[in-house]
């Protein structure tokens, strides 16, 4: 299957360990990242439900953007079949477009800017 990768892709990242990488100048890993030996990314279309699933009601999140042609990433087979990409090695600060904090609603899903396409859970899930 060809992968027509888009632009960007994004990492959340707990800031304490994103703002240890910007000293270093280079992103390894968080938790599971490390666990698993790659660095997991998810697209604008799938963060949003990446962060309700994995950081619901978690504070001190960052979002990370990384344009595409600037990572050596590998599309892989993830939850519900959908292809996610991972990288396989260290992050570059200089790969680093921007990070911007992620906000906490009342409900503990996050706010996101306003390119990012918003996650809706199914109640009856």
């Amino acid at each position: 299957m060809t992968i027509h990768p888009p632009a960007l892709v994004f990492k959340i990242c707990p800031e304490t360990i994103w703002r240890e990488a910007e000293k270093e100048g280079a992103f390894h890993g968080s938790g599971i990242d490390l666990e698993d030996g790659y660095i997991h990314f998810s697209t604008s279309d799938q963060v949003a439900e990446t962060a309700w699933l994995h950081f619901n009601g978690v504070e001190g999140l960052m979002l990370v953007a990384v344009a595409t042609d600037k990572v050596a990433l590998t599309w892989e087979e993830a939850r519900g079949g959908v292809m996610f990409p991972h990288l396989y090695a260290s992050l570059g600060m200089d790969q680093v477009l921007w990070a911007v904090a992620i906000p906490l609603r009342d409900n503990g899903q996050h706010v996101f800017p306003e390119t990012i396409p918003p996650f809706t859970p199914d109640p009856s899930a």
